[in-house]
């Protein structure tokens, strides 16, 4: 799966991805609306990551996608 997918079923993918990152607020999820580059932000606020940590992280999440 590309991003592009994810983004076209956000709605759908959005469960998966709250369930990896728990920290991310619902206000958050909405706002970023798809967008990869938000999440890799939320990831590195939240989590403290590095952006290619997240970047890593958003990789292997949709890898299980």
């Amino acid at each position: 799966m590309n991003w592009d997918q994810v983004k076209g079923k956000w709605k759908e993918m959005k469960g998966s991805a709250q369930q990896t990152w728990g920290e991310i607020t619902d206000d958050d999820w909405d706002q970023m609306d798809g967008r990869r580059e938000e999440l890799a932000g939320k990831i590195q606020q939240r989590y403290g990551r590095e952006k290619q940590e997240a970047e890593r992280e958003i990789d292997q999440w949709l890898a299980r996608q």
